[in-house]
């Protein structure tokens, strides 16, 4: 099974990823934890370049095409092998991401996000994705908390810029609700990791 986690700056998907994978672990469930960009040599040195030089200027369409070719070498390297050897994958962020960040946000055209997408991938789509909700001030203000050294260029984006992401993580939900479960970011975290936990072993008993 191949679960992703999604949502807007401060939304706390990182942590519910790492959540997740411990209680998979604890309940003896052999589980592969990543990250987008990253989680190979070549995603991580792509990930510096994307979030932290923004002396660089990268354009919207070579941002997007940086975090795809993060995304092949992630799929290929780390994530196919890992569903093939019967894991489950849990992902911080996959190409729902490039959708509603370099799409909605940068205003990029969507079918040809998409295109892109399917070839970085071969084609590979999460069986889960898990979208933490909430409103863009609430996130903003939570990263605002962090020391300003610590805050990526997404972060240091518009209030606007963010709400246009969360509206395309909106409109993504909306359109596959088979695949995407969307829970409120604000709750605390403990009782968040439990309401995502009830759903995710809901589903892996149906597998």
């Amino acid at each position: 099974m191949f679960i992703t986690f999604e949502g807007i700056e401060g939304s706390g998907k990182s942590e519910q990823a790492r959540r997740l994978a411990d209680r998979l672990e604890r309940e003896h469930i052999s589980v592969l934890h990543t990250r987008e960009p990253g989680g190979t040599a070549l995603g991580d040195q792509l990930r510096e370049l994307v979030l932290l030089r923004g002396e660089l200027d990268t354009v919207a369409r070579a941002e997007a095409l940086l975090m795809c070719t993060a995304r092949a070498q992630l799929v290929e390297q780390v994530i196919r092998p890992a569903l093939e050897r019967s894991l489950v994958v849990v992902c911080d962020r996959f190409a729902d991401s490039t959708l509603a960040y370099q799409g909605f946000g940068r205003g990029l055209h969507i079918a040809g996000l998409k295109a892109v997408i399917s070839f970085a991938t071969a084609g590979l789509s999460p069986d889960m994705t898990i979208l933490l909700d909430l409103p863009v001030e609430m996130g903003l203000a939570r990263k605002q908390a962090q020391p300003a050294a610590a805050r990526n260029r997404f972060e240091q984006e518009a209030e606007a810029f963010h709400e246009r992401v969360r509206t395309g993580y909106r409109t993504l939900a909306h359109d596959e609700p088979h695949r995407w479960r969307c829970f409120d970011a604000l709750k605390e975290p403990e009782e968040l990791s439990e309401d995502i936990w009830r759903v995710v072993a809901a589903e892996l008993r149906r597998t």
